[in-house]
């Protein structure tokens, strides 16, 4: 596995080379995860560079920086391969508008955060015209669609890798691949202790609680929230000193898992908090969360999970029947580890009665608790970087002369 600042054996080229210090910066954040990862990048670039400007398809905390905002993070944030076909008209509407408006008025660099879908087919155009570009996190070539890593090196200059294992998977290849570690293992380093999460959230401290992660989607949302109901209806029955608490992402997840909480199990005590999942994770005891970026959130938090996905049916023929997925695993968790570390309820396998068992076996075994802990802490250690300025001087290096 490769170390901090360790880079793939290919050649760093593109047609073209803006200034030593960059003064204009276009980037495309791809939903929340990829909005704080953008966030970060530009607050260790504009550290170096004061006067540096940003045009982005920005979330709530790239626009917290001061970039100007040509679009909002939420319309990339569509997620699977059936479910993103309704969108695609609107979605090549607005990849059109960004490229003739930095043609028009070419940037210095170009970095796609995310959702390479969208961002790499906007980099190879941008890069055509004699942009460099960037993209930050590596599609999961190592999941599925391998062949990938060729289509991604004719469309950008430098990935910056979030995992130590991912630039071996461009060695050879023409791009410089920089593993600059997770900037949540270090935002999450220096965390309250159980009990003062629970204080936060005004929890009474009895217990044991149970946190639900949903996700941050409104289809993901919809799919996997009320498995996750239905399976803390079953904890709760079975003890009724389980606490329920829900993550909602941010209002309108909030609206949306009150109704289906309100159509679905109007009598279930259920605490709902908005935008502190990293909190509510740490107040609990275990948690039953969303595959994606929020296992790695809980891993970090050292909250003994079990995960859980329910793709469109279309979506999971490709992956499962076709055989795009070429992964013993999903979630992050059992990825770092190369193992089944933790419990994953995918598909027909994502039944309530099955989380509800996972989480018991949990909450009811504490050595079960202490060997996922265990685990989780050897895994943070290795993604504890300073990610943020490791990932600003590649971008840096991106721009240095040739």
């Amino acid at each position: 596995m490769g170390g901090a600042g360790q880079a793939s054996t290919g050649t760093h080229g593109g047609p073209g080379r803006g200034p030593t210090r960059p003064r204009r910066l276009a980037i495309v954040a791809g939903e929340s995860s990829g909005d704080q990862l953008a966030a970060g990048l530009v607050r260790a670039l504009r550290a170096r560079l004061p006067g540096l400007e940003v045009e982005a398809v920005a979330g709530p905390a790239l626009q917290a920086e001061g970039c100007e905002v040509l679009a909002e993070s939420e319309e990339l944030a569509v997620m699977g391969l059936a479910e993103v076909l309704p969108e695609l008209r609107r979605l090549w509407q607005l990849r059109g508008r960004l490229l003739a408006h930095w043609r028009a008025r070419p940037p210095d660099v170009f970095i796609g955060v995310d959702a390479p879908d969208f961002n790499l087919g906007l980099a190879r155009r941008l890069r055509a015209e004699g942009v460099p570009t960037a993209h930050y996190v590596s599609p999961t070539v190592w999941a599925w669609r391998p062949g990938r890593v060729h289509k991604i090196a004719r469309c950008v200059d430098t990935l910056l890798c979030l995992y130590p294992f991912e630039p071996e998977c461009y060695a050879g290849l023409p791009l410089r691949a920089v593993y600059v570690g997770h900037p949540f293992a270090a935002a999450m380093a220096q965390q309250p202790t159980p009990a003062q999460a629970r204080a936060a959230l005004g929890l009474d401290g009895t217990g044991p609680y149970v946190a639900l992660v949903p996700g941050s989607r409104a289809g993901e949302v919809a799919r996997v929230a009320p498995l996750l109901l239905a399976a803390a209806q079953r904890l709760h029955a079975a003890d009724p000193r389980r606490r329920i608490v829900l993550s909602a992402a941010d209002a309108r997840r909030r609206t949306q898992l009150e109704a289906l909480l309100m159509a679905q199990a109007p009598q279930l005590p259920v605490q709902i908090v908005q935008g502190q999942m990293r909190t509510v994770l740490r107040a609990a005891d275990v948690a039953l969360v969303t595959s994606g970026t929020a296992t790695l959130e809980t891993l970090l938090a050292g909250t003994p999970m079990g995960v859980t996905y329910r793709a469109g049916a279309f979506t999971n023929w490709l992956l499962r029947d076709v055989g795009m997925l070429h992964s013993r695993h999903v979630s992050l968790p059992n990825i770092l580890a190369g193992r089944a570390l933790v419990p994953e309820f995918l598909q027909e396998q994502a039944e309530p009665a099955a989380l509800a068992r996972a989480a018991t076996l949990l909450l009811d075994n504490p050595g079960a608790r202490a060997a996922q802990r265990e685990a989780f802490a050897r895994i943070a250690a290795t993604l504890h970087q300073d990610t943020d300025a490791q990932a600003a001087q590649a971008v840096l290096d991106l721009c240095a002369p040739a």
